[in-house]
């Protein structure tokens, strides 16, 4: 089984919605640092990971542990994904270390 490196990459808010919907808080997400990096083994959450984020991402590691790639990514062991929250997604580097 593969140990998989997620790294964050960008943390994005939707202005215009936050405007329209969202709570007195925080723009950007404040529960993963910028460029933090965490290592997941044997499909568990790594230790200070965000629990939503890591609902949205888990089929994805899963998938690459399992030693599975995706053909719309450029490089092997490597996928792109986010978390699903509307107004301050959160972009990870899924990547398989050998």
């Amino acid at each position: 089984m593969s140990v998989i490196q997620i790294t964050v990459l960008r943390k994005m808010c939707n202005h215009d919605l936050f405007d329209q919907y969202g709570q007195d808080m925080s723009r950007y997400c404040d529960l993963v640092p910028d460029d933090a990096v965490f290592i997941s083994r044997d499909y568990y959450m790594p230790e200070g990971f965000c629990p939503w984020a890591w609902a949205d991402i888990h089929r994805d590691l899963i998938t690459l542990a399992m030693g599975g790639d995706y053909p719309w990514s450029k490089q092997a062991g490597v996928a792109i994904a986010c978390c699903t929250d509307g107004l301050r997604p959160v972009i990870f580097k899924l990547e398989r270390l050998e």
